[in-house]
């Protein structure tokens, strides 16, 4: 087990002790910062503190690190779309229906398991042995594209910008209804459903602040298309908001109606665009990809119907 040892100075009085690491310890993130003290791994002055914790001159601080697991997830040679590619990073185009990472139970055929292979031990490390790489997720059945690091110092810069709200996401989707509003901005915080755990839902209570902006790209019978542009990224919070407006996703098993669309094989929803500053040359990079055959043939047909 490593360890860190630090004596807290006169510039860092007051600093909460999460944050305080996350800037003394490189290559580690806030969560993971937390995560640590949450197990009784950091100390100050030897006595465990928690996350919240303010620093005084001269307090000693010491931060154990466990010995990383050995991984049980395996490389699979399937087969990936990649958009873009280099030493920090790459970007993949999901298929719907790919899971991103491995769970209890699960830990075969997932998009972890396929840049395990492509990317060898080319894959960062900061969201642990089961989610190598893994910036930011999508849903299963959702298509789309996400961007993974290959190292820790690419991780923490993308996943600071997407703290900062400063990368750019994207999505396509079908809604049921007619919405009112050609442009609009959904501003309800989202957290896990006091009842049914599997599901989120908007409420305020152990939430989270979740903001989507969408517009309407073109209207049908009984359904709209809309280009939703993510401000926070929370779980499932597209569908979560849609079907809190009362127009949920189209084909969504779990927010939608009771009478599933199953030709759509999951919600009608797409990942279309990422944008990013890259974090070794600062450049900002921008990636599209097209809508999947099951979505496309659903909207020529809503057309067709129009």
């Amino acid at each position: 087990m490593d360890r860190f040892e630090f004596v807290c100075e006169a510039e860092n009085i007051g600093e909460r002790i999460d944050s305080y690491l996350s800037k003394k310890c490189e290559g580690f993130s806030r969560s993971a910062i937390t995560k640590n003290v949450e197990k009784g791994l950091v100390t100050v002055n030897d006595k465990t503190v928690s996350k919240s914790f303010k620093l005084s001159v001269g307090d000693k601080v010491q931060m154990c690190v466990e010995a990383p697991v050995e991984l049980d997830v395996l490389p699979q040679n399937i087969p990936l779309d990649i958009v873009y590619e280099d030493n920090d990073l790459l970007v993949v185009n999901k298929p719907k229906g790919m899971v991103v990472h491995p769970a209890a139970g699960n830990y075969t055929d997932t998009l972890v398991n396929a840049l395990m292979f492509h990317c060898k031990d080319s894959l960062s490390g900061i969201n642990g042995v089961l989610r190598p790489g893994i910036v930011h997720r999508i849903d299963k059945n959702t298509s789309g594209l996400l961007i993974v690091a290959k190292n820790d110092k690419a991780h923490n810069h993308l996943a600071l910008q997407i703290k900062e709200h400063s990368f750019t996401r994207e999505y396509v989707t079908v809604i049921y209804g007619n919405i009112k509003d050609d442009v609009g901005t959904v501003d309800a915080p989202i957290g896990r459903h006091p009842v049914d755990r599997k599901k989120m839902c908007v409420i305020n209570k152990n939430s989270k602040n979740a903001v989507t902006h969408y517009e309407v790209l073109e209207r049908f019978d009984g359904f709209t298309m809309l280009r939703c542009k993510l401000e926070t990224g929370r779980t499932h919070q597209i569908r979560v908001h849609m079907a809190y407006i009362g127009h949920p996703v189209a084909g969504d098993d779990v927010y939608g109606p009771k009478k599933v669309i199953k030709s759509l094989e999951g919600q009608c929803l797409h990942a279309q665009k990422i944008g990013f500053i890259h974090p070794s040359t600062n450049e900002y990079l921008e990636f599209t990809s097209d809508i999947p055959d099951t979505f496309s043939a659903f909207i020529n047909k809503l057309r067709k119907s129009y």
